[in-house]
């Protein structure tokens, strides 16, 4: 095992991986907005991004089997910078060149997050993963927060200097490729090899695709493997109607039906304070899990989820007419979504395992992206049709069909929302 300490790379290991992957997740829909894409459209190409985080698993053997990841990550680093380059070079291109290098940079922080994680399970010994786990967390958040809300108010201050909001994003793109090309330099010397690698005799993506296949049978074995993912779909569908939906009610116009905030009050509303939010909400489902009652946390976690369309649905009826109050509504309702979203652990558990326990971000985990994609691609839509108002009513509707779903699929499984999280 190397002697260099964890924490030369452990913080910047995970803290850079999210810096492409916030973009793909939370900025890309912005910048469909921006250049053109009708809110029906946006949603549509800013939840098939979510895509290659569905199939990452497909590609689990194949990278595993390539040995100790060291490698494999300063490849992926470096086709990462690539893409992002690609990314600020693809705008004035239009909508698909733009959807395509988004794509490409998707399937990268998918590979990346599956190689970083295998590398950190590889690197630490159990007992020091659990020391590692709330640095790693904090460092990979704290990523995500100024991505996300320095990226946006970096472009709007740029758009003012630039009068044209496609050079703003260029720009802000190359400043963050930039930003992603320092770590990857400096990862370079800090990651070192473990002692022992794990080649395999295969290396073959279609011999990984087939293990995947494989284990997915498996899990069609165990009994009533459907109902926590019915469950699951069911639990989340309130926030996946509303994760793009509740960015594209604050951009756009009082006369489309939104509150017509400029691209920095977003950055700063969303990306910044609700961002806090949400990780602060993450942090406190965290601990709940690990030290109370599955069951009663269960419960604690799926109420919160259903809560945050009712914070929109306020908004709508009685607009917020300062900043400071778009800010407190974003923040309770980002809030709920982070300590909501720790109800997908157990079902998550009952179904894979163990497979997941070091994953950071819960949106990045395959079930729940899958079940994320559909209602959120089709939400601009919804919203486009019904307005805002009715939609966030709609939307807060089935937070208690997801209730009533999930109580009948605890009494005929109850196997599947009783398991402990573990470290």
């Amino acid at each position: 095992m190397s002697t260099r300490s964890p924490w030369t790379w452990v913080p910047t290991l995970f803290g850079a991986e999210e810096i492409p992957s916030a973009m793909v997740t939370f900025v890309a829909l912005l910048m469909f907005l921006q250049c053109g894409a009708s809110p029906a459209r946006a949603t549509l190409c800013a939840a098939l991004l979510f895509l290659p985080w569905t199939l990452k698993s497909f590609v689990r053997s194949w990278i595993r089997r390539r040995g100790h990841f060291r490698h494999t990550i300063h490849w992926l680093e470096a086709a990462i910078f690539l893409s992002l380059v690609l990314v600020a070079l693809s705008f004035p291109y239009g909508q698909g060149a733009l959807f395509a290098s988004l794509m490409l940079t998707s399937l990268l922080c998918s590979w990346h997050e599956l190689t970083a994680r295998m590398y950190y399970e590889r690197m630490l010994r159990p007992p020091l993963q659990c020391v590692f786990t709330t640095p790693k967390i904090f460092f990979s958040q704290t990523a995500v927060v100024l991505t996300y809300g320095m990226l946006i108010i970096a472009v709007g201050g740029l758009q003012v200097y630039y009068r044209h909001i496609l050079h703003a994003w260029s720009t802000g793109c190359y400043l963050l490729a930039g930003g992603f090309a320092l770590f990857a330099l400096y990862h370079l010397a800090a990651l070192r090899p473990p002692a022992v690698g794990n080649r395999g005799a295969s290396h073959t993506v279609s011999g990984s695709v087939k293990a995947e296949v494989h284990i997915i049978d498996r899990i069609r074995q165990k009994p009533g493997w459907l109902a926590p993912v019915i469950s699951l779909f069911f639990l989340l569908l309130p926030q996946s109607l509303m994760f793009f939906t509740r960015t594209i009610y604050l951009y756009e116009s009082r006369a489309q039906g939104g509150l017509g905030c400029s691209i920095q009050e977003i950055g700063f509303a969303q990306g910044t304070v609700g961002v806090m939010a949400f990780c602060l909400g993450l942090t406190l489902g965290r601990r709940l899990l690990l030290r109370g009652s599955p069951r009663r946390s269960f419960w604690l976690f799926a109420v919160a989820l259903g809560l945050s369309p009712l914070v929109y649905l306020y908004m709508t009826l009685s607009p917020p007419a300062s900043l400071r109050g778009i800010c407190a509504c974003t923040c309770l309702a980002q809030f709920c979504f982070g300590l909501g979203l720790y109800a997908c652990r157990l079902p998550v558990r009952y179904i894979s395992g163990e497979r997941y326990r070091n994953t950071i971000n819960l949106l990045y985990i395959p079930l729940v992206a899958t079940c994320l994609i559909p209602p959120a691609a089709l939400s601009g839509w919804l919203a486009s049709v019904c307005g805002y108002r009715l939609f966030f009513l709609l939307d807060a509707l089935t937070a208690p069909l997801g209730w009533l779903v999930t109580i009948l699929a605890m009494r005929r499984y109850p196997m599947a929302f009783t398991r402990r999280e573990g470290a």
